[in-house]
């Protein structure tokens, strides 16, 4: 036990070690001051109580305990916990992150409060060497071919299929009926989820190497509506659904239509079509959007190097219930990107453990690089003011185009805002060191994957 004096309190402490950055705090409030307690909070309600046949502010004390006491009680139990708790979290020297659980042990009028408090705290490490870290600078620059391949994907969003009457070539889509089988049994036999791979009706599928399953459309080459073929082939060994990788494969596929892929060309009036006065304004534009991209990048680079100069100096435990929250917010993001592509969910199903796997290593990372960062930010006097909090509001109100008041509105019901002034004062932090780092620039660029 140790006794410190703090704001007045006098309160009894003692830890216990738990687990990484989880503590059992036990903590006593000497019975003087509990009285004492009970006694100001008592003579507060009697000021303010009315009670029939006194005047306001006259009724005696023990009427105003005997109709108040439960009340007096419970403000009483709320004041002591309260300052006890900050108190003893202090003497202890704990930045409390969260309170997972709190027992009393004892409480009331004339006895000591006493409680337990099962804790997890920010983790204690010594700051790493943050100034004169060295990270490379890529030198890259939007090329003829960057600016090529987006117009084609611009083409590619305004591309029309026009059924045709002949057979099927390369690049043509398809549209089938299938049923698929794993070593003569149904695919769902393996894996339940994979309904979409045992059988689909009516669905397109493209003519190309790498389309749906390896092998699998090339076979289907010079088909015509109304032909029917056997597609036989091997799942390859990274497939998704990894209870059939490297099993022979079987679909019976009936074609219902051929369609040609027609791209649009590019001229003006494709141009106009993206808000563009023309083909060269166009171009123009495209060039920008893709340098901005790269300097993203190489922005991005520059600071994950020093991240990881950052990281790889600290060794520490982490409070768990962090890093499963954080692990829990990259599952979801992941989920939903994969969806937003177009991912089949028995797809992402079959991934699940892959997906948390990764998940749960990328949060351990960010949640200590969190830590080394707000430590920076304190040694530093790094801090945001009002201002920035309103301008990044204002930047997500109009990518949300709604206004910044509904927005504010939102942000609050999502309890969004620790970590809006969380990522704003990362940035800051991040800006001081790449302003201090040792960075080698021009460093040609890796060639594009």
């Amino acid at each position: 036990m140790s006794e410190r004096q703090l704001k007045g309190k006098i309160v009894n402490v003692s830890v216990e070690n738990l687990g990484p950055c989880k503590k059992l705090l036990r903590v006593e409030v000497p019975v003087e001051k509990v009285n004492a307690a009970f006694d100001e909070l008592t003579s507060a309600f009697q000021k303010q109580a009315q009670l029939p046949g006194f005047r306001p502010g006259k009724a005696p004390r023990h009427l105003v305990v005997k109709s108040f006491d439960g009340r007096i009680a419970e403000e009483a139990r709320k004041k002591l916990f309260e300052d006890s708790y900050r108190a003893a979290a202090a003497e202890q020297k704990l930045r409390v992150i969260v309170t997972i659980d709190v027992e009393e042990q004892s409480f009331g009028r004339g006895v000591p409060f006493g409680y337990t408090v099962t804790l997890e705290h920010t983790p204690d490490f010594e700051l790493p060497t943050y100034k004169g870290l060295k990270a490379k600078r890529e030198a890259a620059v939007a090329s003829e071919a960057d600016v090529e391949r987006a117009v084609g994907i611009l083409r590619e969003q305004q591309v029309k299929y026009n059924d045709v009457q002949r057979a099927a070539q390369d690049g043509d889509v398809l549209v089938v009926n299938y049923k698929g089988t794993a070593e003569g049994k149904p695919i769902t036999d393996f894996n339940p989820t994979a309904k979409g791979l045992t059988e689909k009706q009516n669905t397109w599928v493209q003519i190309a190497e790498n389309s749906f399953i390896p092998g699998f459309t090339q076979q289907l080459i010079g088909a015509s509506a109304g032909d029917k073929r056997t597609v036989s082939l091997t799942f390859p060994a990274d497939f998704v659904v990894t209870e059939i990788a490297g099993k022979a494969g079987q679909f019976e596929v009936e074609v219902l239509g051929v369609k040609e892929k027609v791209l649009p060309t590019v001229d003006d009036a494709f141009a106009q079509g993206f808000g563009a006065a023309n083909v060269e304004a166009l171009l123009s534009g495209v060039r920008r959007d893709l340098q901005n991209e790269i300097d993203f990048r190489v922005k991005k680079g520059v600071r994950d190097q020093l991240l990881q100069a950052l990281l790889q100096q600290v060794t520490v435990e982490l409070p768990e219930s962090v890093v499963a929250s954080e692990t829990r917010n990259l599952v979801y993001n992941i989920v939903n990107e994969n969806q937003r592509r177009g991912v089949p969910q028995e797809v992402i199903e079959g991934k699940k453990d892959e997906i948390f796997q990764s998940a749960s290593v990328s949060a351990k990372d960010r949640v200590k690089a969190a830590f080394i960062l707000n430590r920076i930010a304190e040694n530093e006097k790094i801090s945001i003011d009002q201002r920035e909090l309103s301008q990044r509001v204002v930047a997500i109100a109009q990518q949300n185009n709604t206004t910044p008041e509904k927005m504010v509105k939102v942000l609050q019901e999502r309890n969004a805002f620790p970590e809006i002034q969380q990522d704003i004062l990362t940035g800051k932090v991040l800006d001081f060191i790449e302003l201090n780092a040792s960075i080698e620039e021009g460093i040609p660029a890796a060639p594009a994957a």
